[in-house]
């Protein structure tokens, strides 16, 4: 088999090493041709040419920052505002917050107070905090994303809570009598 591989590639080699001849017809036309013809001269090829392309080395091409730019997101309380005083004997009242530019789609809001996460992560910035001791409290905002990761933060804001207690009852004042 080897044998006659050999063979055939060496047959094939002889035929492209084929004689070109050129001649001139009665009409002055000249003519090649791989069979020779009468009063056909070998025509002596040079060396094959061969196409070989040439690409020119482009300048240097400065890399572009592959680092995508992070979206710096401002987180900012509305309500309630810094160093407010909140009258409630149940404790209660609202927070609010919005983010510049637009919250990503896979982001929750988290409240804390006094530094600890109060209530669960949520998909609005609207929270009712309810039962809350009277006293001074920090109330921070953030937006995170589903794995925990903080994205914003508001900075701390100061809030006031006022509840009436048992001794904060007004005493009685007696009536003078004429």
């Amino acid at each position: 088999m080897r044998t006659f591989t050999l063979l055939g590639m060496l047959a094939l080699s002889l035929s492209v090493q084929a004689n070109v001849y050129k001649w001139v017809d009665k009409d002055g036309k000249v003519h090649y041709s791989d069979k020779p013809q009468p009063n056909a001269e070998v025509v002596e090829l040079k060396e094959t040419s061969s196409n070989q392309i040439r690409l020119d080395v482009p300048a240097a091409i400065p890399k572009a920052d592959t680092k995508v730019e992070a979206i710096e997101y401002q987180v900012s309380i509305l309500t309630p505002e810094a160093d407010e005083t909140i009258r409630n004997n149940e404790g209660k009242f609202e927070v609010t917050a919005t983010v510049t530019p637009e919250k990503p789609a896979n982001a929750l809001w988290v409240l804390r107070i006094d530094g600890k996460v109060w209530g669960d992560a949520m998909d609005v910035p609207l929270f009712r905090v309810s039962e809350l001791d009277r006293g001074e409290h920090s109330i921070e905002v953030q937006l995170i994303a589903r794995n925990g990761k903080p994205i914003a933060s508001s900075g701390s804001r100061t809030l006031f809570l006022h509840r009436t207690t048992l001794l904060q009852q007004p005493k009685a004042v007696p009536i003078s009598g004429n």
